[in-house]
């Protein structure tokens, strides 16, 4: 019998929920009509308005949640920065598509009103959505008393933007030989979180204000650090009309993500030795013990955003990035469609 994996064992199961998507694709696609663009299972979903409008304007839409880094901002009582993350979170997502965001609704449900937690949380989607060129159009505050415990609450955020069909990015016309280039994260971003606090406050026992030995810093400091918005890095480079593909790192690592946007026929050969990995994902491996492929699938690793382009357009692409750290982390090859890590 195989062993759990670690993240498993922290109470998130990556290959039960892959089953729930599998066995869900169904009941979603018999809702498709004649103007849905694409397939289930991207980073965004896609609605054409040529029918209503006349014009090839695509809506990419998208909805998320932060995870149990609101368990963190139970802890720290920082709550402002978690509607931050929600935001950049869900920009990311629909700029694989290519799109540019339009507006952002959000969803808290708690048990009781507490005024500054709300406030908290709506000064950081607001704030997000301002840094995103997105409008705040709307949201639910959901009192579920019994529900949830004094002082918890659960978010979501819903965000729509737009694209020309002509330039939408979907991945299909990535070949063997396109050099893939991977943007650099600020920390955990959204994802991996209970496995992390699994390691840091079960197995080592440390406390919130304890410091990371191979980062330096505060563990609240380090966790709560915010997802990281692309959204001004790549705008300019889907100008140029150079980037055949692109994936937000998030749930599901590197092979999760990557391989949504990979046509038949083409591997992406990753080679996790070309940047530095962040001190506290070395932490967290270190004190759970969780074997080095199991780290690619969990978290980011220091990658948030890939990009694939053509061999020849990588050293333009490369000179156009400002502001972010930018590496060549590896290259596609004909081969089963997939991810190969290369970390030896």
């Amino acid at each position: 019998m195989n062993k759990p994996s670690r993240y498993a064992q922290s109470g998130v199961d990556i290959k039960a929920a892959d089953k729930a998507k599998i066995m869900m694709r169904q009941f979603v696609e018999s809702t498709f009509d004649d103007s849905t663009v694409g397939e289930f299972g991207g980073f965004g979903g896609l609605y054409s308005l040529k029918k209503l409008t006349g014009k090839d304007v695509i809506l990419v839409g998208s909805a998320d949640g932060v995870g149990t880094k609101l368990k963190l901002a139970f802890a720290t009582g920082n709550h402002d920065t978690i509607g931050r993350d929600l935001v950049n979170h869900l920009v990311n997502d629909i700029l694989c598509c290519g799109a540019q965001p339009l507006f952002f609704f959000d969803y808290l449900g708690l048990g009781k009103i507490e005024q500054d937690t709300i406030l908290a949380l709506v000064k950081g989607i607001s704030s997000g959505c301002k840094e995103n060129q997105t409008v705040l159009l709307g949201g639910e505050t959901a009192q579920m008393p019994g529900l949830y415990a004094d002082g918890e609450y659960d978010i979501a955020g819903f965000i729509v933007g737009w694209v020309n069909e002509q330039k939408i990015i979907d991945g299909k016309s990535i070949k063997p030989g396109d050099k893939i280039i991977g943007l650099a994260s600020n920390g955990l971003h959204t994802n991996g979180y209970s496995l992390a606090r699994k390691a840091f406050f079960d197995i080592e026992k440390m406390k919130p204000g304890d410091y990371i030995k191979e980062t330096g810093t505060e563990i609240c400091q380090e966790l709560m650090k915010i997802h990281r918005s692309y959204l001004l890095f790549v705008q300019p480079l889907i100008e140029r009309g150079i980037i055949k593909g692109m994936a937000h790192i998030t749930g599901g690592g590197f092979e999760g993500n990557i391989t949504r946007i990979l046509p038949e026929g083409v591997e992406a050969v990753i080679d996790c030795r070309s940047w530095s990995v962040p001190g506290v994902f070395r932490a967290i491996q270190r004190i759970a013990a969780v074997p080095t492929y199991e780290m690619y699938k969990v978290f980011n690793m220091g990658i948030g955003l890939i990009l694939v382009c053509q061999s020849a357009a990588c050293p333009e692409l490369m000179n156009l990035i400002n502001g972010v750290e930018a590496y060549e982390i590896g290259q596609c090859r004909a081969g089963q469609r997939g991810v190969t890590l290369l970390y030896e």
